[in-house]
């Protein structure tokens, strides 16, 4: 059973540049939630063992400063899925989040 608070919501078309604090890196997002998101097409050379990850994840237009603590990460191939925790973020990702848990088709991309 899962014991989330708020629903993981599965995105399309969503990029994020990350930085480890040593390098910049491009990846995609797989899913969101108000606390939390994972990443994809991440490069192996990131180091996912950072205290915190600065990320920009663009989608549509909008674009969204986070700040992230990595909580797992797995090899894909030559690439790594990474999930972090939401530490720092804007009222602006809130408010994105939050206009979409209830299922707006159109903004992920699913239309």
């Amino acid at each position: 059973m899962d014991k989330r608070r708020h629903p993981r919501m599965v995105m399309k078309r969503m990029v994020a540049d990350i930085s480890d604090g040593k390098g910049f890196f491009s990846g995609r997002v797989h899913d969101i939630s108000r606390l939390g998101l994972s990443l994809y097409d991440i490069p192996q050379k990131i180091d996912a063992q950072s205290s915190f990850l600065t990320v920009i994840v663009s989608s549509q237009g909008d674009h969204f400063k986070l700040q992230i603590r990595p909580c797992w990460q797995k090899t894909a191939g030559l690439d790594k899925i990474i999930g972090g925790r939401v530490e720092q973020s804007t009222f602006a990702w809130t408010e994105f989040v939050m206009r979409i848990e209830p299922g707006n088709e159109e903004i992920r991309g699913n239309s």
